[in-house]
């Protein structure tokens, strides 16, 4: 191994996970259980007053979008952006709070745990939170009838790797965060932005050039391109290259997320 090499191995050391991951996981489940119901409303009632505000009082001054009813555009939408928005919540509060406020990863690690099996853990937890707000707001607007194949079954591990995405890119900012206010610059500065210009409220080729081509690069971008088409019965054109795009981001961001970690507590 060269010394650029061995540096390089020391400064971002590849992970060691193992399945006690899953035991992180649990324990956060059997917390987060008590208070599911609160929970799952609460993540319910910000993207469905959306989807039926502008879906049908914005929607009815609007023609057909994409060859649907700009409800049924919006719906897409707003699966993708509710599981980005419970993802990255639970990644920023929750994960801060048990890592700074509780110092619950303190006391889970003096377990045989290790700090990358809590780390793991902890974005497993956030994106099958995510995934149970995407899911229940996909089983909504199959009840209203915005579902139009069962293709649209296929956008649950879609919805999933979209919360390990931006459950990674999360535990990111958790990992450089003084405190709770810290997270306001993350969704106003890249949350909001990117809400606006992935194709959640309108077609992205509806933006010039020059930002289409920055919309590209978003994940959110891609998890509506993957989702949108399957709640209207099509298979999504690309579906290849937007899976590896969202598989890069959750993995690279995993692993940055994880050495700033280990450089905040272990240091």
């Amino acid at each position: 191994m060269t010394a650029n090499a061995r540096v390089s191995a020391q400064l971002f050391p590849l992970p060691r996970l193992s399945l006690r991951a899953l035991a992180v996981w649990r324990r956060n489940f059997l917390v987060w259980k008590k208070l599911a119901i609160p929970s799952l409303l609460g993540n319910l009632a910000d993207p469905m007053i959306y989807l039926f505000g502008l879906g049908y009082g914005l929607g009815g001054l609007l023609p057909q979008v994409g060859g649907v009813s700009y409800i049924a555009f919006l719906a897409a939408g707003t699966v993708c952006a509710s599981t980005m928005n419970a993802a990255s919540f639970e990644a920023l509060y929750s994960a801060f709070s048990r890592m700074h406020v509780q110092r619950t990863w303190e006391a889970i690690m003096n377990a045989p745990v290790t700090l990358e099996d809590v780390m793991a853990g902890e974005l497993l937890w956030a994106a099958s939170k995510a995934t149970l707000s995407g899911v229940a707001i996909l089983v909504v607007i199959a009840v209203l009838g915005l579902v139009a194949s069962p293709l649209a079954l296929w956008a649950v591990p879609v919805i999933f790797l979209t919360g390990l995405a931006f459950a990674a890119l999360g535990l990111i900012v958790t990992a450089q965060a003084p405190s709770y206010d810290f997270f306001m610059y993350y969704f106003t500065l890249f949350v909001t932005p990117m809400v606006l210009l992935s194709g959640v409220f309108f077609p992205t080729d509806q933006l010039p050039p020059p930002v289409q081509a920055v919309a590209a690069w978003l994940p959110l971008t891609h998890a509506v391109a993957l989702v949108r088409p399957l709640l209207s019965g099509e298979v999504p054109p690309g579906i290849a290259g937007h899976v590896a795009a969202l598989l890069a981001v959750a993995v690279i961001a995993f692993w940055i997320a994880l050495t700033l970690i280990r450089r905040r507590l272990l240091k």
